[in-house]
């Protein structure tokens, strides 16, 4: 449409020396399309953007997000804000946080924030103000927290919530995978016929640690097998607490056959567990761990787990971000979070009976 062009003017075409209205004059085409095509967005035709990606290729155009902050004000930062014990999540979830802004100009500002801090809002409305974030990012645990809503509302940044279930409107959230990850630990302990099962939960404060064992509860329940609550044990999602509640589970007279834990570091610590009780896995006790990050495939024998897409959902978050800001909605099927997956390793064989020597 016409009213949506900016009219044609001399430009400099010198290599890396034009700007984003520059391409977009060459282009006869507004500054917002060229925008959405910079950052991979939909909302631009097939043959426009064909037309804008060769200007951008030819000329060698580069976003000059520091020229353009000291002209608009604006600080071209994205903040990431998080509350997860895990250190391999936050890298994870960071590297599709920094896939999705690559090529936008955009850098990314993390900011750890305690829930339990006395002042969590006093400290989040300082972070966001004082980098002038043009987006924030909040992920496990934060993103769930309810003290967000109002104020969210008042800071009036665009952002996006990761989180276990919708905790905001579609265009505002990335909704995770954990419920139908935990079921397919589930169905796979059930398949090699194991009845008598334990688990170690996450951080019931966590709804990450809710969906995973509302998963885990709806896969043993529909097989006819209901999880037995004496034989959970709540830990934080770190080695230590695996440790300490696979000591506990196996102590008990009536041990279980196979253990799910809700992260692979506490899978880890049950590995420990089972060693020190000389407990042969997988012959004599199956784990299975849920994330698939590197010490699954590390540890001896090698991990059972569910893969989730953490990296994927980073990526996607700042895409959804994106487009809250131009004001592109349409993110189509290509941008629903992917599935998870079990992946069978050495700590999976069938059940058998806990008698004998312990």
């Amino acid at each position: 449409m016409a009213h949506d062009r900016e009219a044609p003017a001399s430009v400099d075409r010198r290599q890396g020396s034009l700007t984003m209205r520059d391409i977009a004059r060459l282009a006869n085409v507004s500054s917002k399309s060229v925008s959405l095509v910079v950052n991979g967005l939909p909302g631009v035709g097939d043959e426009t953007r064909a037309r804008i990606e060769a200007l951008i290729a030819e000329h060698g155009y580069v976003p000059q997000a520091r020229a353009q902050g000291l002209a608009t004000g604006r600080a071209f930062l994205v903040g990431h804000v998080y509350n997860n014990p895990n250190p391999e999540y936050l890298i994870t979830m960071q590297q599709g946080l920094l896939d999705g802004l690559e090529g936008t100009g955009y850098a990314l500002v993390t900011f750890p924030l305690d829930r339990a801090h006395p002042q969590f809002s006093e400290r989040l409305r300082e972070f966001v103000s004082r980098h002038r974030l043009d987006g924030v990012v909040f992920s496990s645990s934060v993103a769930e927290d309810e003290r967000l809503d109002p104020l969210l509302a008042d800071l009036r940044v665009p952002y996006v919530r990761v989180a276990s279930t919708a905790v905001d409107v579609p265009e505002r959230s990335v909704v995770g995978v954990d419920r139908d990850g935990a079921v397919l630990a589930g169905e796979h302990l059930v398949e090699l016929g194991h009845v008598r099962i334990g688990m170690v939960s996450g951080p019931m404060s966590f709804l990450s640690a809710r969906e995973r064992r509302n998963g885990f509860e709806q896969a043993l329940t529909a097989a006819g097998s209901p999880l037995d609550d004496t034989l959970v044990v709540e830990g934080d999602y770190t080695f230590e607490a695996g440790l300490q509640a696979g000591q506990a589970l196996l102590d008990l007279d009536d041990r279980p056959t196979a253990v799910f834990a809700a992260n692979d570091e506490m899978a880890a610590g049950v590995l420990q567990a089972a060693q020190r009780a000389g407990l042969e896995v997988p012959r004599e006790l199956t784990v299975v761990g849920f994330d698939d990050f590197s010490i699954a495939s590390h540890v001896q024998p090698r991990l059972t787990t569910v893969r989730i897409p953490t990296r994927a959902m980073g990526h996607l978050a700042i895409l959804t971000l994106l487009e809250t800001q131009t004001g592109a909605t349409d993110r189509g099927q290509a941008r629903d979070t992917p599935s998870p997956e079990l992946v069978v390793r050495e700590t999976s064989a069938p059940a058998v009976s806990p008698e004998g020597p312990r």
